[in-house]
């Protein structure tokens, strides 16, 4: 951070953003969403502002968090993995086909924080029945495709060998 981009009522943030370094001098009342979101990171949505939809959920240190409900300041030294690092290359990883096969997106606004969701309950719990994926889904509400498909995608990942 160089000292001619400190700015009155700033404060200097170091994190990590899917495996890469970001340093900034940021507003102590801007959220972390509007954070990532600031930096490019579009896979991270803002819907309800209120941590209730999971839209912004990210991996925060490895747990699923809102992001939305974190002011950036409180991420300073963290490290954060988002939808966009869920694929390499370009390719979709094996939960984000299981979505695509089984139909668990339809206007895709969900999906990212979905798509988390998922990445941490698996992490947590590479086995779980289908009542532990609900519970570890319940955190993330869509509209449109209702939650058949998604807790189907989940339950593929979760059933691989």
């Amino acid at each position: 951070m160089a000292t001619s981009e400190k700015r009155i009522n700033k404060l200097p943030v170091s994190m990590k953003i899917n495996g890469v370094i970001f340093e900034e001098y940021v507003e102590p009342r801007l959220l972390l969403s509007d954070f990532l979101r600031n930096l490019g990171f579009k896979g991270t949505h803002v819907g309800c502002e209120h941590g209730v939809c999971g839209a912004c959920t990210i991996l925060f240190n490895g747990e699923a968090v809102r992001s939305c409900l974190m002011f950036a300041v409180q991420a300073d030294g963290a490290e954060i993995i988002n939808a966009e690092k869920l694929s390499a290359d370009g390719e979709l990883n094996d939960l984000q086909k299981a979505f695509r096969k089984h139909h668990a997106l339809q206007c895709g606004f969900c999906t990212p924080g979905q798509e988390i969701s998922a990445t941490a309950l698996l992490a947590k719990n590479p086995h779980p029945t289908e009542e532990e994926i609900k519970i570890g889904m319940s955190g993330n509400m869509c509209r449109c495709t209702g939650y058949h498909g998604i807790i189907e995608a989940v339950k593929e990942i979760a059933n691989q060998e």
